[in-house]
């Protein structure tokens, strides 16, 4: 047709446009395929973008402020230990000057913490940051007690023998003690602002959950770390809580504002007794603001002797020193319980022709006499010189085998004043001691004596119900005390030994054994040993040197109430059991002789069971006057621990 193209039929395109038809052909492909690669490199740029955003603010908002954290932290640290041992140095200046550097590199650590308060909102790690905030928390509540106790005791650190500026520089140490104790009642409310602020750092250690730190951590030291923070934070609140009442009357006790006065007997522990050894002197001595002067000392028996009517002997002593048929002052501290026995020594001491009324009554053995002369060297008393180097006739020091010669030398007339020569050291002793330089010897003086108070080697029975409260508190009443779990005193007794604990080496072993349905077997077993020749002490010979004899051992075992008795060895008397303080006790009967050995066993069930994987708590109380004695302890035949017990001892065992 005219004036139009002929168009053909056939399905191949010409040559000329082969590109555009397949381009028609395939529509989809390839005109979306450019599109898709800018979309993808845009999406590419986008996710860089986001992941580079995300990782700058996890760079920003956790990487760096926790790597500061750490820093900050560390450097707490390294300053609380350096203020640590300016308190151990016994340097309250410094200590003071250290504890105002430690609030500034907590301080710093918590501005650092704030930085990381994005995590307070993420689940997981917002645990942590919990934690590290009450820990903080805790920190400054603590500094805040350390500084109003270091502020409080600064001003007397010169008169306390602590190194520093003290303000009583000047005069005798008689004048530097009766202004301490004149201005006391200045600083010692300051203990109720000092136990809110520990009771407020504890509470925050026990939200702590140490659960949040699994053993694989640091190999289980973390998660050890914050157990022991809570324990010895409760621990803490506790002791202050409970010594409060003391610490407040203290300038009371002390003769501040009115003199007291107070009975001092010494109990010879190389002779044991239940509450820490024979009572064979005493001493009434007067405390006005702060300064001692002994008014008497004397024989135990010089007392005893003024005592008319004294009735029959308590039953014990009827039974294994048949021939002390009276109740003697000498023989009255037969109760395990400090307190009870100075109940039984008041009834017989009130009936005393020497009698003088006093505002209580504070007991020491031969250890504590020896740990004061390790501080103040060699003392002199009527022309003889005593020191603490070891004699080699007793392997002991020099002091206590002298003052167990003039107790134990045998002579054909009564010496009512054998055993004066201990109230005459122990007032040389005290004049020693106020003649010494205060900034030399007066803090190691009392730390060493409240390291004694611990042991038990001093104890106190005061009429001041306040006084005594706190005084239980701290442990330094002699009390059995109640425990919910297993418990453990041994509380012996040497009636006829002469000075035989004086030579006797003493071990005691505790084996566990549970039973599947959560019954525990226990087993405890009472080594002696006594490697030491006997001494001659045959009555009949002049001068004769009676230390090393049989121990006749009156011995009682406490333990948790309801226990059953299955076995016993060992006893030369059959095993008695019955109540007594809330425990049960197993009592019975042995000899160790010279050169000789002996062993009590025991084995009993206790009075409830442990569900599986449960801890157990144990306590160990000491018994008064007793030393080195080596405790072991088994799990199923596998031993758990072995320590010397030198005080009470609280523990918790994985059976």
């Amino acid at each position: 047709m005219e004036g139009f193209e002929k168009i053909e039929l056939d399905s191949t395109p010409p040559k000329p446009n082969t590109a555009a038809a397949q381009v028609r052909s395939q529509p989809s492909r390839l005109e979306i395929k450019p599109g898709r690669k800018r979309f993808k490199r845009l999406r590419s740029k986008k996710v860089g973008a986001l992941v580079g955003v995300v990782f700058a603010a996890i760079l920003v908002l956790i990487i760096i402020p926790t790597i500061l954290v750490a820093l900050s932290a560390q450097r707490t640290y390294a300053q609380v230990q350096v203020t640590m041992a300016a308190l151990k140095q016994q340097d309250i200046e410094l200590t003071a000057k250290e504890l105002k550097k430690t609030r500034e590199a907590l301080d710093d650590t918590q501005k650092k913490m704030n930085l990381l308060m994005t995590l307070k909102v993420i689940p997981g790690p917002n645990i942590y940051y919990n934690d590290a905030q009450h820990l903080l928390k805790a920190g400054e509540h603590g500094l805040s007690a350390a500084d109003t106790f270091v502020t409080s005791i600064e001003p007397y650190a010169d008169v306390l023998g602590l190194k520093g500026q003290g303000t009583f520089a000047g005069g005798s140490a008689e004048q530097r003690i009766e202004t301490t104790v004149a201005t006391l009642d200045k600083v010692t409310p300051k203990i109720d602002d000092i136990a809110e602020d520990l009771k407020l750092a504890e509470a925050e250690i026990q939200k702590v959950n140490p659960d949040h730190y699994p053993s694989f951590i640091a190999g289980g030291k973390v998660k050890d770390g914050v157990i022991k923070a809570r324990t010895t934070s409760s621990d803490g609140v506790t002791f202050i809580d409970g010594a409060r009442p003391l610490i407040k009357v203290l300038p009371e006790l002390l003769g501040q504002p009115d003199e007291k006065k107070y009975l001092l007997i010494f109990q010879n522990d190389k002779e044991l007794r239940p509450t820490g050894g024979f009572i064979t002197a005493y001493a009434i001595f007067t405390l006005n603001k702060g300064v001692i002067k002994v008014e008497k000392s004397d024989d135990i028996y010089v007392l005893d002797n003024s005592i008319p009517n004294k009735g029959k002997a308590a039953e014990p002593i009827l039974k294994y020193l048949p021939k002390v048929p009276e109740a003697n002052l000498r023989d009255s501290n037969l109760s395990p319980d400090f307190q009870e026995s100075m109940k039984d020594f008041r009834a017989i001491y009130d009936k005393a022709g020497q009698k003088v009324d006093v505002d209580g009554i504070v007991a020491l053995d031969t250890n504590a006499l020896v740990a004061a002369m390790q501080i103040l060297g060699d003392v002199e008393v009527n022309g003889k010189k005593y020191t603490t180097q070891i004699d080699p006739e007793c392997d002991c020091p020099q002091v206590i085998y002298e003052l167990e010669k003039e107790a134990g030398t045998r002579t054909q007339y009564i010496r009512t004043d054998r055993k004066s020569i201990i109230g005459d050291l122990m007032l040389a002793i005290m004049n020693k001691a106020f003649q010494s330089s205060p900034s030399e010897y007066w803090g190691p003086l009392v730390q060493t004596m409240f390291g004694q108070i611990a042991q038990k080697h001093i104890l106190f029975s005061l009429e001041n119900k306040d006084a005594q409260k706190g005084l239980s508190a701290v442990n330094a009443a002699g009390e059995i005390k109640p425990f919910e779990g297993d418990y453990l005193h041994i509380n012996e007794a040497n009636f006829g030994g002469a000075k035989s604990n004086l030579f006797t080496d003493q071990g005691v072993e505790q084996a566990y054994e549970m039973g599947k349905d959560g019954t525990i077997t226990k087993t405890v077993t009472i080594s002696y040993k006594n490697p030491h020749k006997p001494s001659n002490c045959n009555l009949e010979l002049e001068n004769a040197l009676c230390l090393n004899a049989p121990w006749r051992n009156w011995v009682r075992v406490y333990v948790p109430e309801g226990s059953k008795l299955t076995d016993s060895s060992g006893s030369e008397v059959k095993m008695s059991t019955y109540e007594e303080f809330g425990k049960t006790v197993f009592e019975g009967f042995l000899t160790i002789r010279p050169l000789g050995v002996g062993k009590l066993k025991l084995t009993y069930t206790l009075p409830f069971k442990l569900e599986d994987g449960s801890p157990l708590p144990l306590m160990i109380q000491k018994q008064p006057g007793t030393a080195n004695d080596e405790y072991t302890i088994l799990v199923n035949g596998k031993m758990k621990d072995k320590f010397i017990l030198d005080t009470d001892k609280t523990l918790k065992l994985d059976l």
